[in-house]
């Protein structure tokens, strides 16, 4: 099959190895020419410096291969989608299948990134593939799943063939609000869990932060029409938990330099790479008040990140909320 995958960053780049492994004709496209010749010449991704691209991935800066391109990846950062979606139009094909791997939201339209990348383009056949995968894993093939989600189980089944193999397992769901609120969120789950951490609070913080923010997911995912049994899958559950707690997660890692006490701007800064959860907190708060939901920990990562609140505070704030019940099913 011929492929492209829009753009180079790490999960692009190692999306593109997966592609080739199995067999099919790989583009990986850049916006920066330079860093596309690069590519090309040394066969590396300096986000990804331990990864030899495989021969048949071809690092390019022209989007003419998006002309005969059966499948097309949109990996790029959330904040960046749109423009991408929108140069990558003209040339795609109209029975293309486009694949949605970038999680988030996007501020001020709150589209979901599937629902972007099907605007600016006019595309019908948009999957969203998400779940627990680390680019730096998944380039080494080490064992990863994820899923392939749309409401036509062809085009899911289609994604789902084209990039399955021994090292990379793919199920396929329905559910793309459900999986897709799931991705943005846990990197807001993360970015707080990196918090705690930073502030040396605890495991038990963790783990209570980890379990509520899934409360909070699965409200705004059924509110916006989506399933809660969605968020116990990979999309969910998995992807938090690998977030949460991981090293390579640039979420939790950002959460870490704030707990110790740095600016966000000076967090993002010693990442070196897209803080997706940043972004994401703005959107969360943002739905949470013109949907009417309660989302206390989006709300508290907000006013942490935003509003110059210190963190000290808002744990005592979350601890000392009114009394609940877990579930709105205790008891019925």
């Amino acid at each position: 099959m011929r492929t492209v995958v829009m753009t180079a960053g790490g999960w692009g780049t190692a999306l593109a190895v997966v592609l080739r492994d199995n067999g099919h004709d790989v583009a990986l496209w850049s916006h920066d020419a330079g860093k596309a010749a690069r590519m090309q010449e040394t066969r590396r991704n300096p986000l990804l410096p331990d990864i030899v691209l495989p021969e048949g991935v071809c690092v390019t800066n022209d989007l003419a291969p998006l002309r005969d391109a059966e499948l097309v990846v949109f990996a790029a950062p959330s904040f960046a989608l749109r423009g991408v979606a929108r140069r990558a139009a003209p040339y795609l094909r109209s029975d293309a299948l486009l694949v949605s791997v970038t999680k988030g939201i996007e501020q001020g339209t709150h589209l979901r990134m599937s629902q972007l990348v099907r605007r600016e383009t006019g595309g019908e056949r948009v999957v969203v593939l998400s779940g627990p995968s680390h680019a730096e894993e998944v380039a080494l093939r080490k064992p990863t799943g994820c899923v392939a989600a749309s409401p036509v189980r062809e085009d899911a089944e289609a994604v789902q063939s084209a990039f399955m193999n021994d090292a990379f397992r793919v199920y396929t769901h329905d559910d793309t609000v459900g999986v897709e609120i799931s991705g943005a969120l846990k990197n807001v789950a993360a970015l707080c869990c990196g918090i705690v951490d930073g502030c040396e609070l605890g495991d038990n913080a963790k783990a209570l932060l980890m379990t509520r923010a899934l409360t909070e997911m699965a409200r705004l995912t059924e509110k916006l029409g989506g399933r809660r049994d969605t968020l116990a899958g990979l999309a969910g559950v998995g992807d938090l938990i690998v977030t949460c707690t991981s090293m390579h997660s640039r979420n939790r890692r950002a959460g870490i330099l704030i707990g110790r006490g740095k600016t966000l701007d000076e967090a993002a800064r010693e990442v070196g790479a897209v803080v997706e959860g940043c972004y994401a907190a703005k959107s969360a708060r943002e739905l949470s008040d013109e949907l009417g939901i309660d989302m206390p920990i989006c709300r508290a990562v907000y006013a942490v990140l935003y509003e110059g609140a210190r963190v000290e505070d808002m744990a005592h704030a979350l601890m000392n909320r009114l009394p609940k019940r877990e579930s709105d099913s205790c008891w019925v």
